[in-house]
Order: structure tokens, then sequence, then C-alpha cells
């Protein structure tokens, strides 16, 4: 039945079906036996469509999406294409369902939306086990244009030598220093980006990111291992030189698999350590 209804898909949208599912075989070679966009699911199609204005910022972040009966009828497939389309969205993150509302683009000003990046808890806990609350305050120490390394770019995805935007900043925890974290992001789109800036920005960085630079971080790689501090680092986290230290290096994407921003935190754990929940 659905591939009756996309046969009835304007031109356009047929067109627009097609690129959508090489986009989607491109970025996910493991999800389809061929890289034929026909033999791509049509809700995955329909799922590319979407993800693709969300890229295009037709719908901005914290946006009511239209409903699903409206996006049927612009793709001319059924509402349960569209359904199954839009929950995996949301299951990713991307999307963000409230009861008797609708579905809005997620935003990373949004509480209840929880980019799942590496958390550092005090090793005190509450009764229960859980970990006592406690605020996180920032100290930036720079924010500069720099050339990219060869490291940088090739995270990055960039030229060796490209320019780039350099933070690095402390994280604290009772006043105590516990991440040093080194921040590149791609120079075009974050060129205005300033130290005044930061420091006056009272939200988390990715919030920032998304709402005056345009770029949403909707998923990150992260890799673990221990290293020894180094002169300056045991200095910023008032640790002894050659204290054992996590190093948690991350990257995070845009839409579109698009690197965004490559950071390398150092954690200090003698107080704390690494948690996170998994669902």
């Amino acid at each position: 039945m659905h591939d009756m209804m996309a046969t009835r898909a304007s031109p356009d949208t047929a067109s627009e079906l097609q690129a959508a599912g090489a986009a989607h075989a491109s970025a996910n070679p493991s999800a389809s036996p061929s890289a034929n966009p026909s033999f791509s699911p049509l809700y995955r199609q329909i799922k590319g469509l979407i993800t693709r204005s969300l890229q295009q910022g037709d719908w901005k972040p914290g946006e009511l999406i239209p409903s699903e009966a409206d996006l049927a009828r612009r793709f001319g497939v059924s509402q349960g294409t569209v359904r199954k389309a839009v929950d995996e969205l949301a299951a990713e993150g991307l999307l963000l369902r409230r009861q008797g509302r609708g579905t809005f683009v997620s935003t990373h000003h949004e509480e209840r939306v929880k980019f799942r990046f590496l958390r550092l808890v005090p090793d005190a806990t509450a009764e229960g086990g859980r970990p006592l609350p406690q605020p996180m305050d920032r100290q930036f120490l720079e924010c500069r244009r720099v050339r990219a390394s060869q490291e940088v770019a090739r995270m990055l995805g960039i030229k060796t030598g490209e320019s780039v935007t350099q933070i690095r900043r402390l994280l604290l925890l009772a006043g105590e220093p516990v991440v040093y974290e080194d921040i590149y992001l791609p120079g075009p789109a974050f060129r205005a980006l300033t130290a005044e800036r930061l420091e006056s920005y009272r939200g988390p960085l990715y919030a920032l990111f998304e709402s005056e630079f345009a770029t949403r971080m909707v998923r990150a790689e992260e890799k673990l291992r221990a290293v020894n501090a180094d002169a300056q680092e045991a200095q910023l986290l008032r640790v002894r030189e050659g204290e054992a230290l996590l190093l948690v290096e991350r990257l995070s994407f845009s839409y579109g698999e698009l690197p965004a921003e490559y950071r390398r935190g150092l954690y200090n754990t003698r107080h704390h350590h690494y948690r996170n929940e998994l669902n």
C-alpha cells in the first residue's frame, strides 16, 4: 500500500524521496543491503525529508512542526508512514512529542531534552545512592581563532591550517576545578563567537550554538582513556604533575552527519566519578 501511495506522489516529491533515500543510504550504509534508494523503506525516505527540512531551518528549534496529516499530504504517503518516521526522529532526540500539543523540534534550551554526554558527579551521594546535586561553574580561559592542526582538521573534516575557533575553559564543582576542556569549532560557522559573549551567556554552550550560530548538535561520539597530567594541566586542575586523569575526546555532529565540534576534556576523578544512565 505504501508503494502504491508513493507512486501517486507529485514529481517533485518523488524526486525528494529518491534524494532522501540516497542520502539515508549514504549516511547509514548498514541500513540497507543495497545503496540503491529504491531499497530504502518509504518511512526512512520520509525521515530523510523531515531531517532535511530541519537541516535547512524550515522549522527552528523549539517550533511546532506540521501535523502528521499535513506531512502525509505534503509527501503523498499514509499517516502511518509519517508516524513511523517521526517516531524514529523522536527516539533519536531530534523531535519532541508533547501530549495534546503536537510535535516540536528539539532544542538544547528544553529542560526535558538531555543531550547524552559524559557526566562527572561527586562521589558523595544522597540517601538511595543518587549523586548529590551540585551546580557546575564555568571559567573561560580563552576564545580565539587559530589554524587547525592536522588532528583537529582530521576530526572536523577540514584542511590542515584552516581557521577554527578554539575555546579553553574549566568546569568547577564547589569551587574545585574538575574538568579542563579544549574545544574546537569550524571557523566559518563560529567566526562571530567572542570571549565576551561566552562570559555573558548563562546557559549551556550547545544552546548558545543552536540559538545564535544555527548549529544544533544532534549526536556525539566519545572516546575515553587514562592519561597523566602534564605541568600545565596539573596546574589548572590543581593536581600533581603525572597524576592520572580521564581523557574524553568528543566529536559532535550536526544534521547530515556534519562534524561541528571537537572537544578534548580532562577529568579529575579524585573525588568524582563517571556516571551514565543507559536505557
